[in-house]
Parts: C-alpha cells; structure tokens; sequence
C-alpha cells in the first residue's frame, strides 16, 4: 500500500518522493511548477517577487535555488510587461508560467492578455502556439486591502482564445496546472487564495479528472449548485444544512470555466430539476448570468424552477471589515435553494 505522507518543506527538492503526498493548495502548485521545471527546461517562472522571496504567499518557494534565476526570476512592478515578455518567450518556443501578484493588478495587463495574448494563435492559424499559463491569486475571503481581493473571471471568459480554470483542491490545483502547462492555448489560472492553506492528498502520477471535466462533490436529488474555487467548501457547509431540512442539495465543482463541461451541468439539473449558481463576483453579467441563461435556453422544459444566483454585491468589493457582508456565503445560498424548492 502507498505511504501517505507529509510534503517536505517547500524548496526542498533534493530526495525523491512518493507520488501520493498530503500538501495543502498552496504546495500543491509549488509542486506542480517543479514538476512541470523539471519535465521541461523551456518552462520559466517570472513575476514580481517570485524568486527570492518566493512570492507572496510562497507558492514559488523553492524554485530559483533549484533551476536558477534564469528559468524562475523577478521582473519590474509592470504587469503589462509581463504578460508581454510571457508573449515573446513564448513565440520564441519557451513555456512561460508568469504570475500576476494579486487579482487586482491584472488590470494593467488586461490588454496584452486580450489583445495578444488570446488572439497570437488563431491571428497565425494555428502555428505559433501560446503556452502561457497566467497564474492570478484570486477572490476574496482573506481580510485583504483595495485590489487583494477581486474576481476577474468574467473578463476572461468573455475573451475569446483564453481558457480559464480555478482549481478548488490540493489535486485538483496540481493537475488542472500541469495539464494547463501543457496546453497549447493561453490559460488563466485563478487561484482561489481562500483555499491556499486547506491540505489534502494528491497523487502526483495520476489525475482524478481530466482538463475540462466538472466534479461532483457531492451528490443529491433536489437541487444542482453550480459553483468554483472557493466557494465549493461553502456550497458543501450548505448542503449539510440543507440536509437537515430535508433538501437533498447536488454540488458541482466546474473546476474549469472555458472548456465548461456542460454535459455534467446538463445530467445533474435534468435528474434534479433545480439550479442555484454561485459566485463571489457581482452578479451583473456574473458568470451566473451566462450559466443561468444557457441553463434555460437549453433545459427549459426539465427545469421546475427558475435558476436562481446566489453571487457578490454590484458595488465595488468593500474593506475587509466588511468582506463576510459582502461575500456569499451559506446563508445566501440556502435562501436560494429554498426558493427554488418552493415552486
């Protein structure tokens, strides 16, 4: 039987280990980027603070001392730079992993990433891959200052060329990075920074899931919640309580926004009959929104209820004093799962 053991400290890479370790998400995609630096040398880390510091949450810890400063380095505070030089590098056949600090400074690269980077692959048919994977601390649920804690998704699901994905596990947050490494196209890599200390068991030889497959994590007769990264705990906190009502709630971890597995989506509202989406953005053209709408257009007559969003606030994110207001959270939820038990 495989041990089950802990992670070594991150960094320390110099024996090798079993493939089955317990590592919470933010090792988990230290894990991951080793992995991946190790399978390819055309695999390069930058960003601000990634290297000595390891970055802020030290998810890049490590990864300087073993590969150097030339494949795991800082750059400048410029995020439009650094998606530029991503872009570049990899025209010039590298496998750029650039790191945007926090979700909030994204902004200044929004450009390059709309721009560019999601257009180079198709504006060339298909010859010149974009590799990119832009990995984004991202959302909200850590008390953090002005423009620590926003949810971008949106913004990228609506630029065509980009895949998106936001891991919710340990597992999950390594395999969905390898396999978006791997990728020819750009992807955004939302990492929900909420879920950064939860640990679990990943087996580093094997995926649970391929790219592009949602994941039931819990199963039910009721209600299908739809809902991604950080929420998914929330979505399981309320399904408990649903239970203690009665309502036997269904949850689906999307785990990647673009490829969306709507297939799963489709089989779970079709056996239940009811859909609550839940996210932390606003809920004005939230990705709910879109959800909602291809959820009735396309399963209108297995639907016995409108499909509600349980979502953030249309006002900009508050001050952290505030955040638990503001963030949905069970309550929010159940309100919406009762709602639709209602009719």
């Amino acid at each position: 039987m495989t041990q089950i053991i802990e992670r070594p400290p991150m960094g320390d890479f110099g024996e090798p280990r079993p493939s089955l370790l317990t590592m919470t998400l933010a090792q988990a995609v230290n894990q991951g980027l080793h992995d991946a630096m190790a399978a390819d040398e055309r695999v390069l880390v930058f960003g601000e603070d990634v290297a000595r510091l390891g970055g802020v949450f030290r998810v890049t810890d490590g990864l300087a001392e073993t590969y150097g400063e030339q494949r795991c380095f800082d750059t400048p505070l410029a995020e439009s730079a650094i998606i530029g030089i991503a872009i570049g590098m990899a025209i010039r056949g590298f496998v750029p992993v650039p790191e945007i600090q926090f979700d909030g400074f994204s902004a200044p690269a929004f450009d390059q990433m709309v721009s560019h980077l999601a257009k180079y692959r198709m504006r060339t048919h298909g010859d010149v891959d974009m590799p990119v994977t832009v990995r984004i601390p991202s959302f909200g649920g850590i008390g953090a200052v002005e423009h620590h804690s926003e949810s971008t998704e949106t913004y990228w699901l609506h630029t065509a060329g980009l895949k998106v994905v936001v891991p919710s596990t340990p597992s999950d947050a390594y395999w969905l990075l390898r396999q978006s490494i791997s990728c020819p196209d750009p992807v955004a890599y939302l990492e929900p920074k909420r879920r950064y200390w939860t640990r679990g068991i990943v087996d580093t030889e094997s995926a649970e899931l391929p790219f592009g497959r949602a994941a039931i994590r819990r199963p039910g007769e009721h209600v299908t919640v739809l809902t991604y990264g950080g929420l998914v705990d929330v979505a399981l906190n309320a399904g408990e309580s649903a239970a203690d009502r009665g309502v036997d709630v269904e949850v689906v971890d999307l785990r990647t926004l673009n490829p969306l597995d709507f297939d799963t989506i489709s089989d779970s509202v079709r056996r239940t009959g009811r859909c609550v989406v839940m996210h932390e953005g606003p809920r004005t053209l939230g990705f709910g929104a879109e959800l909602a709408a291809r959820i009735s257009e396309e399963l209108f007559y297995d639907l016995e209820a409108p499909v509600l969003r349980a979502t953030g606030f249309d006002t900009p994110y508050p001050p952290a004093r505030l955040e638990k207001l503001w963030l949905p959270g069970v309550d929010r939820l159940l309100d919406c799962v009762e709602k639709v038990m209602a009719q």
